[in-house]
């Protein structure tokens, strides 16, 4: 795992990887304050969240969600997507 990989819960529930957030978006990873911020490719801010280093922290954490991978649209069915 690189420096900068971790994962974080998208705002409909899903865990993603920091190094494939989907949609274009890039992540702004600051492990220390255990912080991603989402941004567009041009750095507008869509989404913050808390950093899980691994997949353990997150069951640690009582959290219960599924990895997807990027190619999975952060909208929802009922919206379209």
């Amino acid at each position: 795992m690189s420096e900068l990989e971790g994962y974080f819960i998208d705002w409909n529930g899903k865990l993603r990887s920091t190094a494939d957030p989907g949609e274009d978006y890039v992540c702004d990873v600051d492990r220390v304050a255990r912080y991603v911020a989402v941004m567009t490719p041009k750095g507008m801010l869509v989404h913050e969240a808390t950093l899980y280093r691994t997949l353990e922290d997150i069951a640690q954490a009582g959290i219960k969600s599924t990895l997807v991978p990027g190619t999975v649209s952060w909208g929802r069915p009922e919206e379209g997507f």
